[in-house]
């Protein structure tokens, strides 16, 4: 059998004749084959996937981006929206506007192409390329000394690994008021594309510092008059009988001066070096009695009912380096109207 090529077309058998169709009324015409179709594409959508370049991650979320363009704590590159067909508006227009005023380079891709980028992560539409954030060195934390403000709160945490985990720590301890966050340089996850997501961006306002050597920073801050307060699970007999340190219930810790409140390993909690530095051990009484297996919470949400149950006995909140009136009294009508606001950084709302 003969070998019948066809250019420009597709060709079959109808009634033992040989017929051509053209791809398109264009080619009939002798124009481009599909010139019409590509007439109708985006310039992005015949470009190569943009890769971020080396020594860059890729920044996901509306949250994290727009704090990160606040805060102008790392290099950003290249900003990437979604392509759409209505135009931007609110924080997106925001976005926008302040990658044009730094003279950000912005593309436009296709929904998908963010997809691939991200790993199928939710990015709302929006991604950046940024140089990573890392933690500073404790020793820039500053020399903060116990009588300059007695209900200081320092949140360390030791070989944390999850960094969706990681994240929801930050973002609670941003909205709860510590002050400062320390890590361990070993064993814990990095400040991730991942982890400022989960903390929907608190990971780009805060001061997050590393040290390799958490016992003796523990033990050098006890030294300066800090309370170092440890945390563990329920206490059973084989806590009680092997820890020669106080353990309490965090509802009955009293904060009247400077702490530093340490939170574990997701699996093994605290280790022995850095537990035998604490002065003291909180705990969260369960409601009943629980199965085994059972006995410990998600490390988040320890962080946040420890947290919040310190933060509750904070006298006022600090604004603009003063603090506030203390809260009054709800059920006085009076003061309803003196109670302060809590101050936040924009894009972290309650809400």
């Amino acid at each position: 059998m003969a070998l019948l090529s066809a250019v420009g077309g597709a060709t079959w058998h109808c009634c033992g004749r040989l017929l051509t169709r053209p791809f398109s009324q264009a080619a009939g015409r002798g124009e481009r084959p599909g010139g019409e179709e590509l007439s109708r594409l985006l310039l992005d959508d015949l470009a190569p996937t943009p890769r971020p370049a080396v020594g860059l991650e890729l920044l996901f979320g509306l949250s994290p981006c727009l704090l990160a363009l606040r805060a102008a704590r790392r290099r950003v590159a290249r900003l990437l929206l979604q392509a759409g067909r209505s135009g931007l508006q609110g924080e997106r227009a925001e976005l926008l506007r302040a990658a044009e005023a730094r003279d950000i380079p912005v593309l436009r891709p296709r929904r998908r192409k963010l997809d691939v980028l991200c790993r199928y992560q939710v990015h709302q539409g929006v991604c950046m390329e940024v140089s990573p954030l890392r933690p500073r060195p404790w020793a820039e934390a500053g020399q903060a000394r116990p009588g300059d403000d007695p209900q200081q709160l320092w949140l360390v945490l030791e070989g944390l690994q999850d960094p969706r985990n990681l994240g929801a720590v930050l973002r609670s301890a941003h909205f709860l008021g510590v002050d400062k966050v320390i890590t361990s340089r070993r064993n814990s996850c990095p400040l991730s594309p991942v982890v400022s997501k989960a903390s929907a961006g608190a990971m780009e306002v805060m001061d997050v510092f590393s040290t390799d050597d958490l016992a003796g920073f523990l033990q050098a801050k006890a030294r300066q008059g800090w309370l170092v307060a440890g945390t563990v699970g329920c206490p059973g007999p084989e806590i009680s009988l092997s820890s020669e340190i106080p353990i309490t219930s965090c509802l009955e810790f009293l904060w009247d001066r400077p702490t530093l409140l340490v939170l574990g390993n997701e699996g093994s909690g605290l280790s022995p070096e850095v537990q035998a530095s604490c002065q003291l051990l909180l705990s969260i009484r369960p409601g009943r009695q629980l199965p085994p297996g059972l006995e410990s919470l998600n490390v988040s949400v320890a962080a946040g009912i420890l947290l919040h149950s310190i933060c509750s006995q904070r006298k006022g909140f600090l604004v603009d380096g003063k603090r506030e009136q203390p809260l009054q009294d709800p059920q006085d009508p009076s003061a309803l109207s003196e109670v302060p606001r809590v101050a936040q950084h924009p894009g972290l709302s309650s809400g």
